[in-house]
């Protein structure tokens, strides 16, 4: 039993009158669920710790199937991160124990006074703590401690004069031997276990002195810690700063211009304050548009950054904080976390976030004409400068045919949301071609960035057949991507011997047929050779790929090439 659960409803009432007082409590004590102490305080794979009563408290967010991961393992969703964790099939119990918010309300308890509980009895207000046994004792459980004659020679002294100390530190014990601590750790099992249990349980499993691996697991910890989240949380912070300055810049950008409509249609009347609310409202369109852009990329920023630095956060404070067996009995979780987020998590390109730096592109042209309203000519117009991704066009002959082994091209052209073409580049412009049959075979693609908003692309495929092209602008679709492309087999010059038909080329078979394995037209009839049928009638005949040809066309004969690469022979 954890010492929280042993202070029972009085630990609790107690926390309550705390928090009701207005003194400080030590919000790692706490439990962000229930509000209380922590009972029991279980880490969740994403390092958020929790009572164990809470996690159990979970709504589930899915069972994972048999075969997909190991049965019975519920996936929730983290009440502080909203992450998806799993927990295992045994439930909250067989999560790590977070010994440092043990101590933490260990601290929090002794510093409001609040009751302890006797750590070999388990009842009783304790007074005592024995600095070798590292457990806190009742007067009855102390007496008794002095008598043996095994612990008769322990120092004991009372909790009062430790607090004054600030030498007070709550012991982690074995939890099959209550009077042991977890001195060693078993590698195989990766564990860490007291003398009892490494002489019993892990006695062929090679255990070591916990002060001996220490180094090599902390040291792990340190540098995913040192070597790439630390450098991301540098990169999140600037980037996030850089989000917060454009929405500023944003703002301010689109009520400039709000300011400058306002001006401006201040000199009509009832039809030009209809045109000016007109503006206003596309204004404020493009303000949203790129203000939800903003918010959701400062969103994204935020929660990597929080996730980040939380992680970064336990990590450092297990390792200066923790004992070796806290560290030890934490650095599964830990850096299952770590290298989650050092592998997986969003790190963006700081150079790329808010490259307009918040203006948007938004600017008013007021002397620009706007049509007329009720035989009243109108002036002034709203517009954004921004690639508007349903306004751009892919043009070329080349994104609706190619030619197996030919150079194919085509070109995509950025336009504002007015339709007109952006004139600058350096837009982040993707573009993949795949095989729809052969999803193994993507063609390589050249983008040359044309400096006016025009992107060329070319291409040249190996096999034939139609192709998938898809189209990306800041890493979204243009109107219309994916394409259709329909590569054609590109047609050979015939090397071997030509006949003016398969009834010549087989000798006079009847049954002969093209190598294409296609019929002729008019089976074997009208050769112009004579054979029944219509003689001197000219004919699509063999292409003569993978025919076999035993004799040439003779020379009153011309031959041509069909559309479908078949021999055409005409009688002169």
């Amino acid at each position: 039993m954890s010492q929280p659960e042993r202070g029972g409803d009085a630990e609790e009432s107690k926390f309550g009158s705390e928090r009701r007082a207005g003194s400080p409590v030590n919000p790692r004590a706490v439990c962000n669920v229930c509000t209380r102490l922590f009972r029991d305080p279980k880490i969740l794979p994403c390092l958020h710790t929790f009572c164990a009563d809470c996690v159990g408290r979970l709504e589930p967010f899915a069972v994972s199937p048999r075969g997909s991961r190991p049965a019975g393992t519920v996936t929730v969703l983290c009440p502080d991160c909203d992450s998806e964790v799993d927990l295992p099939a045994s439930g909250p119990g067989g999560l790590s124990t977070d010994h440092l918010a043990l101590h933490d309300v260990f601290l929090e308890t002794l510093a409001t006074d609040g009751p302890l509980g006797c750590d070999l009895c388990g009842e009783g207000g304790a007074e005592s703590r024995c600095d070798v046994c590292c457990v806190i004792l009742c007067a009855f459980c102390c007496q008794a401690h002095r008598r043996q004659k095994r612990t008769a020679s322990h120092p004991v002294p009372r909790l009062e004069e430790l607090k004054s100390r600030g030498g007070l530190r709550r012991p982690v014990l074995c939890p099959l031997h209550p009077d042991e601590e977890p001195r060693l750790f078993c590698p195989p099992c990766d564990l860490p276990v007291c003398p009892q249990c490494a002489a019993a349980l892990h006695r062929d499993h090679g255990c070591r002195r916990a002060p001996d691996v220490i180094g090599l697991h902390g040291g792990r910890i340190r540098e995913v810690v040192a070597a790439r989240l630390r450098p991301r949380m540098e990169r999140l912070k600037e980037s996030l700063q850089k989000v917060e300055i454009s929405q500023e810049a944003l703002q301010a950008h689109a009520d400039a211009a709000a300011n400058e409509v306002r001006v401006f249609a201040r000199a009509y009347v009832s039809v030009v304050e209809d045109h000016c609310l007109s503006l206003q409202h596309r204004l404020e369109e493009l303000h949203v548009q790129r203000r939800n852009q903003l918010h959701l990329q400062k969103a994204q920023l935020q929660q990597a950054l929080l996730d980040v630095g939380g992680a970064v956060d336990f990590a450092e404070r297990l390792l200066s904080r923790g004992s070796d067996v806290e560290v030890l009995s934490a650095k599964g979780v830990t850096l299952r976390r770590l290298a989650g987020l050092a592998e997986t998590g969003y790190d963006p390109d700081p150079a790329t976030v808010a490259p307009d730096n918040g203006g948007g592109g938004i600017s008013f042209v007021a002397g620009e004409p706007a049509g007329e309203e009720q035989g009243f000519p109108l002036v002034g117009a709203v517009h954004s400068k921004a690639v508007d991704l349903a306004r751009c066009s892919v043009e070329g002959e080349g994104l609706q045919r190619g030619v197996e082994g030919e150079q194919g091209h085509f070109t995509l052209v950025c336009r504002d949301s007015s339709g007109q073409q952006v004139q600058r580049g350096g837009e982040v412009v993707l573009v993949s071609m795949v095989h729809k049959e052969k999803k193994d075979c993507a063609l390589e693609v050249t983008v040359s960035d044309g400096g006016d908003g025009s992107y060329g692309v070319s291409y040249a495929a190996e096999e034939p057949g139609t192709y998938s092209v898809g189209v990306w602008v800041k890493g979204q679709h243009v109107k219309g991507s994916p394409f259709p492309l329909q590569v054609r087999r590109k047609l050979r010059r015939h090397g071997g011997t030509f006949h003016c038909c398969s009834f010549c080329s087989s000798g006079g078979s009847k049954e002969a047929r093209c190598g294409c394995t296609g019929s002729m037209p008019g089976g074997f009839k009208g050769c112009g050779h004579g054979h029944r049928g219509h003689p001197g009638r000219p004919h699509w005949s063999c292409c003569g790929s993978t025919a076999e040809l035993s004799e040439c066309l003779p020379p009153s004969v011309v031959a041509a090439v069909s559309p479908r690469g078949h021999l055409r022979t005409v009688e002169l």
